[in-house]
């Protein structure tokens, strides 16, 4: 069995032993997890190794790229604009970004942007990486282009187009990029290892991903194949139309330098599971005299906006203002909390009803589609502790 290390306040040993039988029963390879409750740290653990081929062992300094899981940082800083005044989600977004008003957009809210509703969930145009790792290529080809479906009748996961649409909200509001706002108002306050866009500084400390093995259920395969299959709205969502080819590669360039470095604010933010949990603490109450968002900035940021079928991911979604609220797909602590998944596996969360905020970062991705095994064994042990 892998050693894992870290500690546990008392009362929460079933969380330590349910984050190591992950090691025994699935095929976890390095992972940490953390859990603040009341504003204090209560769980910190990690272990197994950080780079497959290396060796290297994970341990307490390790760094994760944890793909959607970004998502929950992004709806925080806008969370923080709305809480400060600056913008409403009832505003059309024109009225910030007057570009976005082309091609039949200019009614468009941020709420619809937020709660992937906006039709954008992919560009049209044809971009290179090295335009999408640019940023403001894509930005100017999502204002350019019309709506993939009526904006409002349904709702499609905005995979990687989130975090732009909001980046460039957050921008043209405030002036910081989003990578550059959240330092300043959210990780540094916090003293967070947290980025949207890593400084290079920080690159060794990063743990390299492994691709999912491919499912041994049939009847998941063909889920998979419905959700993701080249031509796919899932397809197109999850790779921006073909130009991000990144899972199930044994190069996933989302191991690369270029990918850590790009503001991302939808896929590829570098965090621990320390960070992410003190962050989600911070939605629901004070931790060390920081709170992110205050109690009605909370209740409006993560309110069901949507719910049901979802256009892009096939499966059942419900979301608030960028955060994924609980559901069938993907199990959280509460009917009432909220946060966000990333491909793989990785999941931040906070539950204001026990005031618990939860990281869970990994370097082993499964492919599953509803409530990776995991996290739904953490979340048990956690609901046992409380």
């Amino acid at each position: 069995m892998t050693e894992t290390q870290g500690h546990v306040a008392k009362g929460f040993e079933k969380v330590a032993d349910a984050f190591s039988a992950n090691f025994a029963d699935y095929p976890e390879l390095g992972a940490g997890f953390a859990l603040y409750a009341d504003g204090k740290l209560q769980v910190d653990l990690w272990g197994g190794i950080a780079d497959k081929t290396s060796g290297k062992a994970w341990d307490e300094q390790t760094l994760q790229l944890v793909f959607s899981t970004t998502k929950g940082a992004a709806a925080i800083c806008v969370a923080r604009l709305v809480e400060a005044g600056k913008l409403e989600y009832s505003d059309p977004v024109s009225m910030h970004w007057p570009e976005f008003a082309a091609n039949g957009k200019r009614d468009i809210t941020v709420a619809q942007v937020m709660s992937h509703q906006a039709g954008l969930a992919w560009a049209e145009a044809p971009l290179t990486i090295d335009e999408i790792l640019a940023v403001g290529p894509v930005v100017e080809a999502l204002a350019d282009q019309a709506p993939l479906w009526e904006p409002g009748s349904t709702h499609g996961y905005h995979a990687v187009t989130y975090g732009w649409l909001a980046g460039e909200l957050v921008r043209r509001i405030d002036g910081r990029s989003i990578g550059r706002y959240f330092a300043d108002e959210v990780a540094g306050p916090l003293g967070l290892d947290f980025w949207i866009g890593l400084p290079e500084a920080e690159e060794a400390r990063v743990s390299r991903l492994e691709p999912a093995p491919p499912p041994s259920d049939p009847a998941e395969l063909l889920l998979l194949m419905q959700m993701m299959g080249p031509g796919t709205p899932g397809f197109k969502a999850l790779t921006m139309n073909g130009a991000i080819l990144a899972f199930g590669l044994a190069q996933n360039p989302f191991n690369t330098r270029a990918f850590h470095a790009t503001e991302m604010p939808a896929a590829s933010g570098i965090t621990n599971a320390r960070s992410l949990a003190k962050m989600y603490a911070a939605t629901v109450s004070d931790v060390d005299g920081v709170r992110v968002l205050g109690p009605a900035a909370m209740r409006a940021a993560t309110a069901e906006a949507v719910s049901g079928p979802d256009h892009c991911l096939v499966a059942e979604t419900r979301f608030g203002m960028g955060f994924m609220l609980d559901n069938v797909t993907v199990p959280l602590l509460g009917h009432n909390a909220f946060g966000h998944a990333g491909a793989g596996g990785s999941l931040g969360q906070a539950d204001p009803d026990t005031g618990v905020g939860y990281g869970y970062v990994m370097n082993q991705m499964l492919g599953g589609i509803a409530g990776d095994p995991r996290t739904v064994r953490l979340n048990n042990a956690v609901r046992a502790c409380l």
